[in-house]
């Protein structure tokens, strides 16, 4: 079994978690306290990401939210004085790798294109419509009109876990649980990740990771 490096910052309560039960899971309380005033609409598109995601890697029955974890300590969020991070070292298997960058298509309601090539047709396609805002589809102006045009950018969402051009800054891994095996170091609100976790090294230099 092939594993691989991931970071992710939780609230330090998630230890309680992780000590008595040996696993940490994601919440909608914790979602609720993190994003706040937004923490609906999040939750809206979480689910999106849950059912896409389900069928890549098998949801846990008790698992309702994702964890979001990095894949690179250079792209970690650092400890704030209620948070931790959690340096990983998980099986390949249990991780869902997507493309953040796509991801902020979903959150935007955009269509994602396959290629340069696709997305020139879909301009053409809204040019014919003489439609120029292509954010109102799914949520807005043009909600119900097009009802072809949503269809098809929703069923394009799925490209967010085609990522074989994803690099270091985009590639994103997201987790249904962690397990307390999985966790090689824990660092705190003023320590430092790099010095910690230096026995890490980024696990997606090659393209055939997924080998």
């Amino acid at each position: 079994m092939k594993y691989v490096n991931l970071y992710t910052r939780q609230h330090k309560n998630s230890l309680y978690e992780l000590e008595k039960r040996g696993i940490i899971t994601n919440k909608e309380f914790y979602i609720k306290l993190h994003m706040k005033d937004i923490s609906q609409w999040f939750l809206n598109k979480y689910k999106i990401f849950v059912e896409m995601a389900e069928k890549r890697v098998k949801r846990p029955i008790d698992v309702n939210y994702p964890i979001w974890c990095s894949v690179s300590k250079n792209n970690c969020l650092k400890p704030e004085y209620n948070s931790i991070v959690y340096c990983l070292s998980v099986p390949i298997d249990e991780i869902i790798l997507f493309s953040d960058a796509k991801w902020d298509y979903v959150l935007n309601n955009l269509y994602i294109h396959k290629d340069i090539e696709d997305r020139k047709e879909y301009e053409l396609q809204l040019k014919k419509l003489n439609v120029t805002d292509e954010f109102n589809f799914i949520e807005g102006k043009y909600k119900g009109i097009y009802p072809d045009i949503e269809k098809k950018i929703i069923s394009s969402w799925d490209r967010i876990f085609d990522v074989d051009e994803a690099g270091e800054y985009e590639l994103q891994a997201n987790l249904w649980h962690i397990k307390k095996q999985w966790v090689k170091h824990i660092v705190n609100f003023g320590e430092d990740l790099f010095e910690i976790a230096k026995d890490m090294d980024y696990s997606f230099k090659k393209k055939n990771f997924l080998i």
